[in-house]
């Protein structure tokens, strides 16, 4: 489920442009994402303009787990923020997400990194991702496919890719 082009478009382009970091550990992580990213692009007012390769990383946090599979899209939407959020937060419910251990196993996760060049502090969702420049399993793919989308203070994915300690721990996976 490699997309490293952007795909043709059916229609005019949606007026946002979003970045989204998704990843699974659990049952079959690679069958995880082309579902999730299937459902992301069938849903209105999103489609999905760019995939980026998997990559092979270790879990966050403390809880002993496998290691997960990560990719990162670009989408296209008419949804605002909290709208897209929302809608991947169903998506993760859909598929069978429970959310019971913080940093624990993860059939799917699915979180919104940006969104246009918005700054947004919203009880549901902060923008950009308050700790996307910290986590080489998001820069890394995304900085594949939207490397010159700015973080924060004109700061771009792939400067902060540059940065970040623990890049040599993601692995582009072959299939």
């Amino acid at each position: 489920m490699t997309r490293t082009s952007p795909v043709p478009s059916s229609g005019g382009a949606l007026p946002h442009r979003a970045a989204l970091g998704l990843g699974s550990n659990m049952g079959d992580p690679k069958q995880n994402l082309a579902v999730a990213v299937a459902r992301l692009d069938a849903l209105p007012g999103l489609r999905v303009v760019d995939v980026s390769p998997a990559y092979r990383t270790p879990p966050w946090g403390p809880v002993p787990q496998d290691d997960y599979r990560n990719i990162c899209l670009v989408v296209e939407t008419s949804l605002s923020p909290v709208e897209l959020l929302r809608a991947c937060l169903a998506v993760e419910k859909d598929m069978g997400r429970v959310r019971d251990v913080r940093w624990g196993p993860r059939l799917i996760d699915i979180d919104v990194l940006l969104y246009d060049r918005v700054r947004l502090d919203h009880p549901e969702l902060t923008l950009p991702h308050p700790r996307m420049a910290e986590r080489a399993f998001v820069l890394v793919p995304l900085a594949d496919i939207w490397p010159e989308a700015v973080i924060t203070d004109g700061l771009s994915v792939a400067a902060a890719r540059a940065a970040c300690p623990g890049t040599d721990e993601v692995v582009r996976l072959t299939d």
